[in-house]
C-alpha cells in the first residue's frame, strides 16, 4: 500500500530519471550565460547592439497584438502569477502528488527570488532607475511551464527523446512568449528576457534536484524508523 505525504511510491521524483543526464549540463550552461550577460551589462542603462536590433524588429506592434502582450504581462504580475501557482499546486494535490506541489512552489519561488537578487547585484536599468536584468516575468513564466513539463514527463512515463522534446518546447515557447511581451511593451531589453529565461533553466533544475534529495532522505528516515526492533 502506497504511503502518503512526501514519502513512498505515491510521490515519485519530480525530475524524471530519463532526463537527469542532460538537465545538469543545460543548467550549468544557462547559469554561465546569466553570469556573462550580467557582467556585460552591469550598471548599464542602455540597450546593447543585439537589444537595439531586436527591439527595432518588434517595435510598433498593432493594437491587437499589444492586448496579447498585456495579457501575457499580467500572468507575470503578482495577481496573475499567484493565480497560476495556486491552480497548479491544487492540480498536484488533487492528483495526490504533494512532492510535485512542493516543487511548483519551490521552483517558482527560488527562480523569482534569484532574479530579484540578480537585479540588485547587476544594477542594469531601463527607463531611468528601473532595474531590468534579468526579466522576472520571463523567469517566472518559464519556470512554471518548465516545472509542469517536467511533472508531465514523469507522470506520462515519457522516454528520453519525447520527454526532452516536451520540456525544451515548453521552456522555449514560454520564454519566447513572455520575453516578446516584455520587449514589445518596452519593459525590458531582449537580453534581459534571455537572462530571465536562462535563470529559470538553471534554478528550476537545481531546485528539482534539491526537492528530490530532501524528500528521498525523509523517505529513508521513515523507513529506518519503521524497521522492526527500532524505537
Amino acid at each position: 500500500m502506497a504511503s502518503s505525504g512526501l514519502h513512498g511510491p505515491a510521490t515519485p521524483a519530480v525530475l524524471p530519471s530519463s532526463l537527469r543526464a542532460w538537465l545538469g549540463p543545460i543548467a550549468a550552461l544557462a547559469a554561465l550565460v546569466v553570469v556573462v550577460l550580467g557582467v556585460l551589462y552591469a550598471d548599464d542603462g542602455k540597450p546593447g547592439v543585439a537589444d537595439a536590433w531586436i527591439r527595432a524588429a518588434v517595435d510598433g506592434v498593432p493594437p491587437s497584438w499589444r492586448y496579447v502582450a498585456l495579457a501575457m504581462d499580467f500572468l507575470g504580475e503578482p495577481a496573475g502569477s499567484a493565480t497560476l501557482v495556486v491552480v497548479t499546486v491544487t492540480g498536484c494535490l488533487l492528483l495526490r502528488r504533494p512532492r510535485a506541489a512542493v516543487f511548483v512552489v519551490a521552483g517558482v519561488g527560488m527562480t523569482v527570488g534569484t532574479t530579484t537578487l540578480l537585479k540588485h547585484l547587476v544594477g542594469r536599468t531601463i527607463h531611468g532607475d528601473d532595474l531590468s536584468y534579468p526579466s522576472g516575468h520571463t523567469a517566472f513564466f518559464t519556470a512554471l511551464c518548465l516545472v509542469v513539463a517536467l511533472l508531465a514527463t514523469g507522470r506520462l512515463g515519457l522516454g528520453r527523446a519525447a520527454g526532452t522534446l516536451l520540456v525544451l518546447a515548453a521552456a522555449l515557447v514560454a520564454g519566447a512568449a513572455m520575453g516578446w511581451a516584455q520587449v514589445a511593451l518596452g519593459a525590458h531589453y531582449p537580453t534581459d528576457a534571455l537572462g530571465g529565461w536562462c535563470t529559470a533553466l538553471a534554478v528550476t533544475a537545481a531546485t528539482g534536484w534539491l526537492v528530490d534529495r530532501v524528500a528521498d532522505r525523509l523517505v529513508d528516515r521513515v523507513a529506518d524508523a519503521d524497521r522492526p526492533g527500532r524505537r
